[in-house]
This record gives C-alpha cells, sequence and structure tokens, in this order.
C-alpha cells in the first residue's frame, strides 16, 4: 500500500474543508423529495416483490425492496449521482475522490462518468473483485488499502486535498442521504398503489445512510411504520447506538461475509436522523444472512449480496414477531463475489 505524505498548505487544507461544509447539514424530508426531483428519469424505480408461498410460510405479508436492480447493483447509485450532479463546475473539472468497500464506489465510478467527471476510489484491497472491477470498468482510478491495519479516512483526506478533489463520504453527506431516501419514496408510493401499508420497515445500515433517508420519507408517508435497522453481529454499531443515544464504535477483531456494512461505527449526520426516525436496530448472524440470500433465490428469483440480505435475514428469523403483519425488507445490493454466492446456495455457509 502506498501511503500519502501531505504536503498541502494549512491555507490549502482549511479552503478544502470549508468547501465540505455545504453538504454537512442534516437532510429532511423535503431533501429527499428535492433529490427525487433531481433523480426523476435517471434511476430505476426498482420492484418491490412479494411471494404468495412465503408469506403462506411466514404468517405474514412480506414485501422485498429490490435496489439490487439499480444501476450498479446497488441504492448507493440514488446519492451519487444526487450529490455529483450538484457540483460546482470547477468542483466537476478537479474530479472526486470517494472511499467505499465496492457500492458506493460503483455509483460514484458511473456517476462520474455521466456527468463527465474524473474519479478516483481508494477501496479495501479485500473488496470483492467484482466490485473492484466495475468501478474501474466505469472509468474510476481504483487505489486499494488494508481496511484492518489502515484508516480511510486518513488516507483519505490526504488524498483529496493533495488532488484538490471533492470528496464524497459514503454516507455522512446531505445530498447522499437525500438521494437514498428516495428508496423510502418508492415503497410508500408503490404499497399505496396495491391499498396497502406496511407495519414494519427493516433497513440494511452500515453508516447509516440509506436507512437514514428512507426513514425520513417513509416517517412522512407511512407514519404508522416501524422502521428498524439491521446489522451483522459484532458490526451492529447503529443497534448499540440506538440503545444508548451516543454513537459507539464496533470493537473487537471481528470478520463477517457483509463486506458492504462493515463500517467502525455510525455517521455523525446519519446519526442524528436515526435516533430519532427509527424503533430500535438488529442483529443477525452471518449462517442467517445467509439463510435469507437462498431464501430471496429460491422464492423471489433474486440475488442479494451478504450485506443487502441482512434486513430480510432479521424477518426472516423472528428478531421481530411480524405474525398477521404486513413488512418490508430492503435488498439493499446484489454484487456478490460469484465463489461466494456459489458456497451459500450449496448451504456451505
Amino acid at each position: 500500500m502506498v501511503m500519502y505524505r501531505c504536503s498541502t498548505s494549512l491555507k490549502f487544507w482549511k479552503k478544502w474543508i470549508s468547501s465540505l461544509l455545504e453538504f454537512d447539514a442534516t437532510p429532511s424530508y423535503q431533501s429527499v423529495r428535492d433529490a427525487a426531483d433531481n433523480l426523476k428519469g435517471i434511476v430505476v424505480r426498482t420492484p418491490l416483490l412479494e411471494s404468495m408461498a412465503l408469506n403462506e410460510k411466514l404468517g405474514a405479508r412480506l414485501f422485498l425492496k429490490c435496489e439490487t436492480l439499480q444501476h450498479t447493483g446497488s441504492f448507493k447509485f440514488r446519492g451519487a449521482y444526487n450529490t455529483l450532479s450538484r457540483l460546482s463546475a470547477a468542483q466537476k473539472k478537479n474530479g472526486v475522490f470517494a472511499y467505499s468497500s465496492g457500492n458506493h464506489a460503483q455509483g460514484i465510478a458511473l456517476s462520474a462518468k455521466m456527468l463527465g467527471i474524473p474519479a478516483t476510489i481508494l477501496m479495501p484491497e479485500d473488496a470483492p473483485e467484482i466490485k473492484r472491477t466495475n468501478t474501474r470498468a466505469y472509468g474510476a482510478q481504483v487505489i486499494t488499502y488494508d481496511r484492518y491495519t489502515e484508516t480511510r479516512e486518513e488516507i483519505g483526506a490526504r488524498i483529496a486535498a493533495e488532488g484538490n478533489l471533492t470528496l464524497v463520504k459514503p454516507y455522512d453527506n446531505y445530498f447522499v442521504i437525500s438521494g437514498q431516501g428516495t428508496t423510502g419514496i418508492e415503497i410508500a408510493e408503490q404499497l399505496k398503489e396495491i391499498q396497502a401499508a406496511a407495519h414494519i420497515c427493516v433497513c440494511p445500515a452500515g453508516g447509516g445512510g440509506l436507512i437514514a433517508g428512507t426513514s425520513l420519507a417513509m416517517r412522512e408517508l407511512s407514519p404508522k411504520t416501524k422502521l428498524y435497522s439491521a446489522e451483522p453481529e459484532f458490526f451492529d454499531d447503529t443497534r448499540m447506538s440506538l440503545a444508548t443515544g451516543k454513537r459507539l464504535p464496533n470493537e473487537g477483531n471481528h470478520r463477517s461475509i457483509c463486506d458492504a456494512i462493515v463500517t467502525p461505527m455510525p455517521g455523525e449526520i446519519t446519526f442524528e436522523v436515526n435516533k430519532v426516525t427509527l424503533t430500535a436496530g438488529l442483529a443477525v448472524t452471518d449462517a442467517e444472512t445467509a439463510s435469507a440470500m437462498r431464501t430471496a433465490f429460491d422464492y423471489f428469483k433474486c440475488v442479494i449480496e451478504p450485506g443487502g440480505a441482512v434486513a430480510l435475514a432479521a424477518l426472516l428469523s423472528q428478531k421481530l414477531d411480524i405474525a398477521g403483519k404486513t413488512v418490508v425488507a430492503v435488498a439493499s445490493g446484489g454484487n456478490v463475489d460469484p465463489v461466494l454466492y456459489s458456497r451459500i446456495l450449496g448451504g456451505e455457509i
């Protein structure tokens, strides 16, 4: 791993940091609605699927919001395009920088390509090959690092400052969160179209951007719906933080198959939203996640990556009482490594 030594002046650092402040406001339902207008005709209105056979088995009505079918195979495209399309001409010319385990990377890379913006992405060296390959294929420059011994925020700050690049954070960003929230608008609208209403909506959480934006939309459009985050065990920082009312980090040297949502702690902006909008957080094991991926394949013919399957896993493993209720699980991404997916479908995990 090449380490970057910053020789940038203090004056430049202050200028660079100040240029980011406009992204640090707390998003709202109105900012999500503005994002929906901005993304109209750009994002895919992904399907809300239902399986009668699974409903009968569960004794509940379960809907799966398939962001696996979004551009780049993940909800991340929503926030990425919403953010990059709002940059100034100078920012677009200089280029953007992002750090990501893969889905935000692909969202930024494709959005940058569509808007003619140079993009540099910092990714973990153990990110699934499909995510690194796709990010490069969209035209972005990819730099790797060791997520277990190095800090992406520190490395990223140096790279962005030295290259005069605009940093687009994966979740702690006003326009990113607002863009992700358009998922929630679609869920509420799609349910209304079939005269249904959700008692419960569960959404995967890494840094918390998707569930923050989605909860802002759902709270406005479906106020009786209880909203829950879902995370892998040992990486359930949002669950712990919600329980205590303050941001708490994950601890211990753990691993998870849910690479897309393995984050150190909730975002500052996202947690300010989530502590108000969410009922609680849920945690699932890797085995429960793998089982949910098989269920999605069997009943919905939907390919979900591990991090994208934790919401479905939480509902299927009875972390909540869903008997007789209408529930929604957001499948946030489908960029799973083919070898890993084959092992999971074969029951090896």
